[in-house]
């Protein structure tokens, strides 16, 4: 704390089980396919062979105090369980052209003193890319 830029982290009261982040692996041999409703299934046809994936959980988080932002990409306090790490609050896939997001990621700040302003949005990026946020309310 005796530096410049100092790095603080901010513990995740629910940990790493509400805190993560995954880009899929398994790919459609089919990508213009969304099957079973857009459900994630294992016995679907495809194959776990995306080079990008990956499933990383988090207990803490890196705040940037000047501008009260996460800095979603500070690992410090992440494991990578699977794959290539995920920054926090990042989600991806390679699954398929329609409208099927596999990639997830939760944030629970619960017990921290912070909150997402609700005018937070996440930047969809690649061919085909769609999203589905789903926000839980504040309690």
């Amino acid at each position: 704390m005796q530096t410049d830029s100092p790095k603080e982290y901010v513990t995740l009261v629910n940990g790493d089980a509400e805190n993560f982040s995954e880009v899929y692996g398994y790919r459609l041999h089919n990508p213009t396919e969304c099957p079973y409703n857009g459900s994630r299934r294992e016995d679907c046809q495809c194959r776990k062979d995306y080079t990008a994936a990956g499933f990383s959980t988090f207990s803490k988080v890196r705040l940037d105090l000047n501008t009260m932002q996460i800095i979603t990409t500070d690992l410090q306090f992440a494991q990578t369980h699977d794959g290539r790490p995920v920054p926090y609050a990042t989600a991806g896939d390679c699954y398929s052209a329609a409208k099927c997001p596999q990639g997830r990621f939760s944030i629970d700040l619960y017990g921290t003193g912070l909150s997402l302003m609700g005018t937070a949005k996440w930047l969809s990026q690649g061919n085909y890319a769609v999203s589905e946020i789903q926000k839980s309310p504040v309690s």
